[in-house]
């Protein structure tokens, strides 16, 4: 008998009124955690990334994108026309409910609708309220629409991306939107949480801006600290050496020497140890410092054997290396089946890629699949009824 998945958030309310990636992200986090997630959408037409294909899943009123597949397990679609005072009443009868209720609307246009915090709070102060938006509610750009590429230029990921004489580049991946996504899941774990001792629900600012300039991390912390704008290194790092991608004899490989000791090691396994031991290099100080001639002498070395070669020697050796793998390779990879990160098709539900986080062991696994467009009524599961853990 196949275990229940793990259900920490069951019986939490979300009604989700966002789209695309950033705010469904975080709704779908949360189904995965046993929610019961209400997706509110245009009639009609729905999400927006409904229609981001090919690829295709499915044929006729049945079909989804792949983009909509990746961010939306687990909820129920109600369409609900928020331009009507029917709709608008709906919305408000769900939030009277709600635990939670998520939004990326950009800032006052719901308040258009009676449908801001300001207007929901009074009827549900226990209702956690969070808006995501680009540029957050307040600011000089808070009326400005946000998209993830404008916040990876703008928030100055692009700087940093990209090689030194090539143009900035954006990350492969709408990177903001997904790490606005974790956050706001996260902000609102910590509200449900305070809610238990407190009673009262709060109003989450979240910003696609504002999580890109946190997630500047180290980099920001140099230009803070060390007042010298970090540029476009294409994979090397800033503060570590050698710490980047080489060419081998057949391939490429990821060099990720974190310390002295590993760059000992790796300098024995490519017969080179008196370069570890030289003053200019023993140190990672010194290697920052002699990068220019360093980096040349390992790209050197390692073109003498093939990617496999070098992982097994490295491997064995404890240096932290990879190979480059492209998506197809990492869907098949030995690893991801065997910590099964590919939820297989069924007759129900596409193929996708698992909830990253295990609980004893187990994965959260919401218990539905993407859904057709209002293929739900307007209304909330029945509440779960309490379990009494009194020892007996």
């Amino acid at each position: 008998m196949t275990p229940t998945p793990p259900r920490p958030l069951q019986g939490v309310r979300v009604l989700d009124l966002s789209r695309v990636l950033a705010g469904p992200w975080a709704s779908q986090i949360l189904a995965d955690y046993g929610a019961d997630v209400l997706k509110v959408e245009r009639p009609g037409s729905g999400d927006d990334t409904r229609a981001w294909g090919p690829p295709w899943w499915g044929d006729g009123p049945q079909r989804q994108s792949a983009y909509f597949i990746c961010a939306n397990r687990g909820k129920r679609s109600v369409a609900i026309d928020l331009t009507e005072p029917a709709g608008i009443e709906q919305v408000r009868a769900l939030a009277r409910e709600a635990d939670v209720l998520l939004e990326n609307y950009k800032v006052g246009q719901l308040a258009k609708y009676g449908l801001d915090a300001a207007s929901l709070m009074p009827l549900n102060p226990r209702l956690i309220y969070c808006s995501i938006t680009g540029y957050g509610q307040t600011g000089p750009l808070a009326s400005k629409a946000g998209y993830d590429f404008a916040i990876q230029a703008e928030a100055g990921l692009m700087s940093i991306t990209g090689q030194p004489d090539g143009e900035p580049l954006k990350v492969g991946v709408a990177v903001v939107d997904l790490m606005t996504g974790l956050y706001a899941a996260t902000a609102i774990l910590a509200a449900l949480h305070e809610r238990q001792h407190s009673g009262r629900g709060r109003v989450l600012d979240v910003a696609l801006f504002d999580v890109q300039v946190a997630a500047l991390a180290n980099q920001a912390s140099n230009q803070l600290v060390g007042g010298v704008t970090p540029r476009r290194m294409g994979n090397a790092h800033p503060n570590i050496v050698p710490y980047q991608a080489f060419a081998t004899a057949d391939g490429y490989l990821v060099l990720a020497v974190g310390n002295d000791a590993q760059f000992a090691r790796f300098c024995d396994v490519a017969g080179h140890p008196e370069v570890a031991r030289a003053p200019r290099y023993a140190t990672n100080p010194a290697r920052v410092q002699h990068r220019g001639e360093l980096v040349p002498m390992v790209a050197q070395w390692l073109r003498q054997r093939s990617t496999a070669a070098w992982c097994a020697e490295l491997d064995a050796a404890g240096v932290p290396c990879a190979p480059i793998h492209d998506i197809a390779q990492v869907m098949a990879h030995p690893h991801t089946q065997a910590r099964g990160l590919v939820l297989p098709a069924t007759e129900a539900r596409p193929p996708m890629v698992a909830h990253p986080v295990c609980f004893d062991g187990q994965r959260p696994q919401a218990d539905l699949a993407p859904p057709v467009l209002g293929n739900s009524e307007a209304r909330w599961r029945a509440p779960i009824e309490a379990v009494d853990t009194t020892p007996s």
